[in-house]
């Protein structure tokens, strides 16, 4: 991705303000359409179009000292949207299927807030360096949280695509009561692996932007000494591709992934 550098200060406001306006805008924006063939990168799966990829975070935050933290996670895809509207593909999650996750590593830090004050208090903050792999496995995976560890136990991965971090804001959010809890946005580069084209079926060349957000609710959050742990904590991804003023736009776009998100979670 080829995206003007962030303010850093400002990157998470930047992005709570996107999703208000996307929240004003969304009859009017519509995420760009991809489609995917499982059957091309030998899982069982027929191809299906979507714009949007809906998440499941398993993670786990460490702070190494007050203010900066690592952070490591396992992110199940669990279903997909297109236009508003969620479905999962047949094979997807099922027994005979095949399953589809992103795998990530990253550090950050705090700007406001510290590690003692997570769960009582707002905080900003920014990733300071983020890579991931896009994986497949043609069987089941079960992912969990063992301790303080990200696990996923199931079929040998597939790689189907990588990336880095271009610009990334992690903060928290009042769940009410005075508990609030952690959320987190950032925009990567995307290259899809050798061999695994077939599975990026449309469009050709596939996007090289992609675009995540994610918020919680206290019953997927545990707190300890030394950050938190996340189990079937939410979230979304979508694709882009560069454009004029593209950190707003992206920014946008990762806004109403949320938003649809959230839109399932209120549905079920």
């Amino acid at each position: 991705m080829r995206y003007q550098v962030f303010n850093r200060q400002r990157a998470f406001r930047r992005t709570l303000v996107c999703l208000a306006l996307a929240a004003a805008y969304s009859s009017a924006w519509a995420l760009p359409a991809f489609t995917l063939n499982p059957s091309a990168a030998g899982m069982n799966g027929s191809s299906f179009t979507a714009d949007n990829i809906l998440i499941s975070d398993f993670s786990s935050v460490n702070f190494t000292d007050a203010t900066h933290f690592t952070d490591t996670g396992l992110l199940q895809v669990t279903s997909f949207q297109l236009g508003n509207s969620t479905f999962t593909p047949p094979g997807l999650n099922s027994s005979g299927g095949y399953s589809l996750w992103f795998e990530f590593t990253g550090t950050g830090h705090l700007t406001s807030g510290t590690a003692a004050t997570l769960a009582s208090a707002p905080s900003n903050g920014e990733f300071d360096s983020l890579t991931y792999t896009f994986n497949g496995a043609a069987g089941t995976s079960t992912f969990d949280v063992v301790g303080s560890t990200p696990t996923r136990t199931g079929p040998a991965s597939i790689l189907l695509a990588s990336g880095a971090l271009i610009e990334g804001g992690v903060g928290s959010t009042s769940a009410g009561g005075g508990h609030f809890v952690p959320t987190a946005a950032a925009t990567v580069s995307f290259a899809t692996a050798a061999g695994a084209s077939g599975f990026f079926e449309s469009p050709s060349p596939f996007y090289n932007v992609a675009l995540s957000a994610f918020t919680n609710t206290l019953s997927e959050v545990s707190f300890n000494g030394t950050g938190f742990t996340i189990r079937q904590g939410g979230g979304s991804v979508n694709f882009a591709s560069p454009v004029p003023e593209p950190d707003t736009y992206a920014l946008m776009l990762g806004g109403l992934g949320v938003l649809g998100f959230l839109a399932r979670r209120r549905r079920s």
